[in-house]
């Protein structure tokens, strides 16, 4: 049976993920609770979302300042019946062009949005839905979280360390009545993506993964990973011997 969210939190609502996230379940009767940095663009889904007969609640802030983070999801969770949470914030870093190395401060900002705001988040929210029994969180990781790529390291760090917490967390919250997802994208279109260097195969524009996912996450998918031609090597790449996974991203186009 589907699962139907009426209120849905996104984080990194603005991105191109989140964005399409939005206009997804921007529909008659639904809320939605936007967290982004882009006050602007902030401004300009909750226009969009009113439109299409959504209720909307925004919030511009960083992920990054957890006290602040902590406190709005307490606040909102307190006033609003939160369905469903889609922990989407995300930056990414690189090696660079001439294979410089990741700066130190670049690294320490993705781990702080990446990593330990989605478990702020998780945190914010989760007593609300273990005291109700129900509720549902999808976590956004990556097809890079099977494999590290070598021309993004922190990045594939973070997300592995999100596709761990989210199956573990889904084991002990099952029980419950917390539905936990852990989605793992390929290559979508995004300023992100664009600005990641090394080939981007299989790329999919926003609203096709979005309409993977939110499928998913209604029949509640434990994992919702996709492409499926880029999901499947991937897998082979954590399955195989280091050594020939490594030779097959130098072969592909992912050199350091």
């Amino acid at each position: 049976m589907a699962l139907t969210a009426r209120t849905v939190l996104i984080t990194g609502s603005t991105g191109g993920i989140g964005g399409a996230l939005v206009e997804s379940y921007a529909e008659p009767g639904n809320t939605l609770i936007l967290q982004g940095r882009n006050a602007p663009r902030l401004a300009e889904q909750a226009a969009l979302c009113e439109a299409r007969g959504a209720r909307v609640i925004t919030q511009v802030l960083d992920v990054r300042d957890r006290a602040a983070l902590s406190a709005w999801l307490r606040e909102v969770c307190e006033r609003e019946t939160v369905d469903l949470v889609i922990v989407n914030a995300g930056v990414n870093t690189n090696i660079g062009p001439d294979n410089a190395g990741e700066r130190w401060e670049d690294i320490e900002a993705l781990i702080e949005v990446n990593l330990l705001g989605a478990m702020a988040t998780v945190d914010g929210v989760l007593p609300s839905m273990r005291g109700r029994g129900a509720g549902q969180i999808a976590l956004i990781s990556s097809l890079a979280a099977y494999f590290g790529l070598p021309v993004t390291p922190s990045y594939c760090a973070s997300k592995a360390a999100i596709k761990v917490y989210g199956e573990a967390l889904r084991g002990w919250l099952a029980p419950e009545g917390v539905r936990v997802n852990v989605v793992m994208p390929g290559y979508v279109e995004s300023q992100m993506c664009h600005d990641m260097p090394g080939p981007k195969p299989f790329l999919w524009p926003a609203d096709k993964a979005v309409r993977v996912i939110r499928r998913g996450l209604e029949r509640n998918r434990p994992r919702i990973s996709f492409p499926f031609p880029l999901n499947f090597g991937t897998w082979w790449l954590s399955v195989l011997p280091p050594a020939i996974s490594e030779r097959i991203l130098r072969l592909i186009g992912y050199r350091g």
